[in-house]
């Protein structure tokens, strides 16, 4: 397992960087929003040039229908006018008045044709006094009788000056014949004239706005510019509801038309309606083509801005880039990772900021670690300085004593056994303080059997005074326990176990015991010691491992479970409190074994342990 190792073999772990954390890139976001800004502001800019468009295609067609119908108005004025003049004329001809003298109907309607060719008008009638249709011809009327019966409808109307006759849609005009002056003679009867409207004056009426008309009689197309194939489709605007004036969309076919329409009732003796069509068909394909040029044109633009994007992007966030790669490096210990220099302002600036505070950083680091090395060195000195004078004081008192010739034997034995109890306690501790500050030199791994290294532990433990009226079980069983290990090491570090347990144990109000016992899997040994002590206080629980740690002992260094701690990560394994209460405490120390192929295909007995 790897570690960063502090100046007294501790291990710290560096804060973790997650090298794959979600979350996306600056340069996919800006490249995003570029993308979305194009496709809104061309859908925004297809949708309000669409509709700024219809509205002044509607206007400009709603203008020109009106135009239309002025159009018109103006025609029927000039037409009437004409016929005026001319029905003017017609009556003050002498050979017209004699004609009309006569008073024989079958007369006047002989002579009345050549009367009727020489006006050159469509309509020509002749009525006596009383407006009795003596006479009437039109171009194209086979039957004059129908033709009168028409006339005679709506001349008895003067408002009226519509004529619709077979089909066909006439506009006249009356003027009254005198014998004599208008104002002294004898009214001698009416000449009438008029022309048709058809086809012609429809186009003369839409010709300057380019509309189409059509006269309606009441939902039948009377005349109409629209080819005869197509005024089929005209029935159904024939048959909706007319606003005169007001102008309405109406699909004939498959094509768009804004129509217009005007009331003619009042001069007609029947239902008589002009509308005036124009099509959507040019404005609809200028915005097909407005529209389309806009698409393909935000369609390049999202490629050529999506590169442009990409270029000020990278210049923008490949520093950026760079200076996460370089916090990244500082978090797991990288010190010397370079920083970018170019790049934008801010991200300068950044870079400068940042490089300053890792110098910060690693100064305060050096400076921590001087303070805690000399510390840490203070709290050995105290502690190493209060054992060493504890076992030379007793060297220096017992030595006093055999200084004396009237000593007994039997005393002189007992303080010769303090000295060398008080000599091995120095060399115990010096050893410990050897395999603390041991820096990385090289173990002698032999294969080892671990069960008669924890044998060897456990005697040497039995042996120590802080051992006394402490029962030390030591439970056995077949597993093969056969590992590659430095043995004074590891044995060191089970002899510090044991006596830690031994020390707790001492504190129990009730029973004192310390039991060990081994186990083994493929690759690792483990040895598990379980003490009825009061237990590991909640405190260091944390910092257990730590150096100088020894809470509630009134003598040793503190390194005892710091050296097993150490010895168990030299040979790649480790040891933790498995579990602590009241009258049981577990500590279980593994071993990495290191054994042959062979050894390692060696079978597990029933019990989960390892059989040779």
């Amino acid at each position: 397992m790897a570690r960063d190792t502090d100046l007294f073999g501790k291990g710290v772990h560096p804060v973790p960087i997650d090298k794959h954390s979600r979350g996306i890139r600056t340069r996919a976001l800006l490249l995003t929003s570029l993308v979305l800004i194009i496709a809104a502001t061309t859908a925004s800019s297809l949708f309000i040039i669409r509709d700024r468009l219809r509205h002044q295609v509607h206007s400009n067609l709603e203008a020109d229908l009106n135009h239309s119908v002025e159009t018109f108005q103006d025609l029927e004025t000039v037409h009437l006018a004409a016929l005026k003049r001319e029905n003017a004329l017609m009556a003050s001809l002498p050979s017209l008045k004699a004609l009309m003298t006569t008073n024989d109907p079958r007369t006047v309607a002989d002579d009345a044709v050549d009367f009727w060719k020489t006006s050159g008008a469509d309509l020509f009638a002749l009525t006596d006094e009383s407006q009795t249709v003596q006479a009437a011809y039109a171009e194209g009327a086979e039957n004059t009788d129908s033709l009168r019966r028409s006339l005679q409808a709506v001349i008895d109307n003067p408002s009226k000056h519509y004529l619709l006759n077979n089909g066909r849609l006439f506009e006249y005009s009356e003027c009254p014949i005198y014998f004599g002056s208008p104002a002294h003679g004898t009214l001698l009867g009416y000449v009438i004239s008029g022309f048709a409207i058809d086809r012609e004056f429809l186009r003369e009426v839409g010709r300057g706005a380019g509309a189409d008309s059509a006269f309606f009689v009441r939902d039948a197309v009377v005349v109409s510019t629209f080819p005869k194939e197509r005024q089929a489709a005209l029935r159904w605007i024939a048959s909706s509801p007319k606003n005169d004036g007001n102008s309405k969309i109406a699909i004939i076919g498959q094509e768009r038309y804004l129509t217009s329409s005007k009331n003619l009732n009042a001069g007609a003796g029947t239902p008589l309606q002009l509308v005036v069509l124009k099509s959507f068909d040019q404005a609809d394909r200028a915005e097909r083509d407005i529209n389309r040029t806009i698409f393909w044109v935000g369609l390049l633009a999202m490629p050529v801005g999506s590169a442009l994007m990409l270029f000020l992007a990278r210049m923008v966030t490949r520093p950026l880039e760079l200076l996460t790669e370089g916090v990244r490096a500082f978090g797991e210990g990288d010190r010397q990772h370079s920083l970018p220099a170019d790049g934008p302002q801010e991200v300068r600036y950044l870079s400068r900021v940042f490089a300053q505070m890792r110098g910060e950083i690693e100064k305060t680091n050096r400076a921590l670690l001087e303070s805690e090395r000399l510390a840490t060195i203070g709290r050995m000195a105290s502690s190493v300085s209060h054992d060493l004078r504890h076992y030379l004081a007793a060297v220096y008192a017992n030595a006093e004593f055999l200084a004396s010739p009237q000593l007994p034997t039997s005393e002189r034995t007992e303080l010769f056994e303090e000295i060398r109890l008080a000599v091995n306690g120095t060399t115990d501790m010096l050893d410990s303080l050897l395999i603390f500050s041991r820096t990385g030199a090289a173990l002698q791994r032999l294969p080892t059997d671990m069960s008669s290294l924890v044998d060897r532990a456990v005697a040497l433990v039995r042996k120590h005074p802080d051992a006394e009226r402490v029962t030390l079980l030591l439970e056995k069983n077949d597993a093969n326990t056969v590992a590659e290990v430095d043995a004074g090491q590891v044995e060191r570090a089970v002899y510090n176990l044991l006596l830690n347990a031994c020390q707790s144990s001492r504190e129990s109000a009730g029973l004192r015991e310390v039991r060990v016992s081994l186990s083994a899997e493929i690759k690792t040994v483990s040895v598990t010691v379980v003490d009825s002590g009061p237990g590991v206080p909640e405190g260091i629980r944390e910092s257990l491992f730590d150096a100088f740690v020894s809470e509630g002992r009134q003598k040793g260094t503190g390194l005892g479970l710091t050296l097993v701690w150490s010895v168990a990560r030299e040979h790649d394994g480790g040891v933790k409190l498995v579990s602590s209460r009241a009258g049981e405490t577990i500590f279980r120390l593994t071993i990495a074994r290191y054994l042959p192929e062979s050894a390692n295909n060696a079978k597990l007995s029933r019990s989960g342990v390892l059989t040779p």
